[in-house]
């Protein structure tokens, strides 16, 4: 294990030891790797991995090595560099499983709230209150009772003669399915407690078996209420945790937007003799060719995000160290997808991702022709389609950040993967859609192919969210009332009203 432990640091979390988890409820052997490679604090290869585990006692070496093959061991949180597999510590993974490994406590202390207590049960031989009624029915007239239940329910606890829609009206507010009615009392026998005075009101005779019976009803009732109440959380708990996790939430996305971000693009990719930083807010480009690509480093050093095709082999021929720094990893999320039933298999690459998210129809430049500009010293041409390549990267970059997703158009194949650089907590078009139809307010929208460098805007136009299904379904319409495809979106804000000349 190092002096220093940057994965630990990162998580916040004091560096573990595998013997004290091998037994865990949560156990695995990837998430045994991911305990050491916290345990390291630096990359280890599977053999590594492996003699660690059967010095711990979690299984012999080479059972251990067949496992960690068999485990895809190359996912997030941890990634492979050529042998070796590393951990990144901002993702949001790394952070869950340390938790339900028992590797970190709560980030806030589960909140609390004292229950009052609900007072002693009503007599059977004593009229109810309309608070003990409030507690019976608090959710709701349970449906099996018969309408004259309720009535003498009603009746006992207001203590008074009424009239039959003043009975009707309380019952109502209640909620639930009742039986009673206008006409309930036409079909009470003779003898029924509840009396028809000369004026029309409802009268109840206290000293009828009915209402002892009906008293015990709603005693039983508020005793199997209190019960199920001890043991459901209560709601003023869930609210408080909810607004917690959404202002802990909005920090941490305010937190990672006020971080500059740039896009690193070298060719080749092995042996950088050319080099494009594309910083994200600026909207700007700096190309470095040749002896210039050795200050690649120094600028790099500005930013706290940086995010490229094999982001961590690049900078490694960069000779750079990112530290603590963010990386976005911007190639493919995952290799093939399977396509039909027979097996075939679709191959992913990044052209195709760009092709299908932003609508470019060149994205990349052919690495052939590159290499020919290079060799013919022809580095106008060369720095041009270099600079044209990162602002394919950053046009793709954009879109997963506005939806969280990258699309993946193939045939009649329309497919989501899950953009890898894009953390959980940064707001996505979704989250936009809400707060527009909260604010009533239109959103300014960029739809079909990826918006141009020089003005991103010049395509505005305004889209209206409508909403069903209580809040769940979101969809954008135009202002001819048109369903817009959201997954076309490319950028997306809120209205900003142009102020009219004066």
């Amino acid at each position: 294990m190092t002096e220093t432990n940057p994965y630990c640091t990162a998580l916040g979390i004091s560096p573990p030891r595998l013997e004290a988890v091998k037994e865990h409820r949560e156990g695995n052997y990837y998430r045994f790797f991911i305990v050491a490679l916290l345990e390291r604090g630096g990359p280890m290869t599977l053999a590594e991995a492996a003699q660690r585990f059967e010095e711990a006692g979690v299984a012999s070496a080479d059972r251990a090595l067949a496992s960690l093959k068999r485990c895809k061991p190359g996912r997030p949180p941890i990634y492979r560099d050529g042998d070796l597999y590393a951990l990144d510590p901002h993702d949001d993974n790394a952070s869950l499983w340390a938790f339900r490994l028992g590797l970190r406590s709560p980030r806030a202390p589960a909140l609390r709230v004292v229950r009052p207590n609900p007072g002693l049960l009503p007599s059977q031989e004593t009229p109810l209150s309309l608070a003990h009624l409030e507690e019976a029915w608090r959710g709701g007239i349970p449906g099996g009772w018969s309408a004259q239940r309720v009535a003498i329910c009603v009746l006992d606890a207001h203590g008074m003669a009424m009239e039959s829609e003043a009975v009707l009206a309380f019952t109502r507010a209640r909620g639930g399915w009742c039986r009673l009615s206008a006409g309930s009392a036409g079909y009470w026998r003779s003898g029924s407690p509840i009396l028809l005075s000369q004026d029309g009101l409802w009268v109840l005779d206290a000293r009828h078996s009915a209402v002892s019976s009906a008293r015990r009803a709603v005693i039983d009732r508020i005793e199997m209420m209190r019960r199920w109440q001890r043991l459901q959380p209560d709601a003023a708990v869930i609210q408080a945790n909810q607004n917690r996790f959404e202002r802990d939430r909005e920090a941490q996305a305010a937190r990672l937007a006020g971080m500059r971000r740039v896009i690193v693009h070298a060719f080749p990719a092995g042996k950088p003799e050319a080099v494009v930083l594309l910083d994200v807010e600026r909207r700007e480009t700096t190309t470095l060719l040749g002896e210039e690509v050795a200050g690649a480093g120094e600028k790099l050093l500005e930013y706290d995000i940086i995010a490229a095709v094999d982001v961590r082999a690049l900078l490694r021929h960069l000779d750079f160290d990112p530290g603590e720094r963010r990386l976005g990893e911007l190639g493919p999320p995952q290799k093939t997808m399977q396509i039909n039933r027979q097996g075939r298999k679709l191959r992913i690459t990044l052209d195709l991702l760009i092709r299908s998210s932003c609508g470019i129809s060149r994205p990349l430049g052919d690495a052939k022709t590159l290499r020919g500009y290079l060799h013919r010293r022809e580095f106008i041409k060369l720095k041009r389609r270099l600079e044209a390549d990162a602002k394919s990267l950053f046009a793709l970059y954009q879109y997963g950040r506005l939806h969280g997703v990258v699309r993946l158009c193939w045939g009649h194949h329309d497919e989501r993967i899950a953009a890898p650089w894009v953390h959980r907590v940064e707001p996505t078009l979704y989250e936009l859609m809400r707060r527009a139809h909260d604010l009533d307010q239109p959103l300014d929208i960029v739809v079909g192919s990826a918006p141009r460098w020089s003005d991103p805007w010049a395509r505005v136009q305004q889209a209206y969210v409508d909403m069903y299904d209580g809040g769940w379904q979101k969809w954008l319409v135009d202002a001819q009332g048109c369903v817009i495809d959201d997954q076309d979106v490319q950028l997306a804000r809120l209205w900003k009203q142009e102020t009219p000349e004066i």
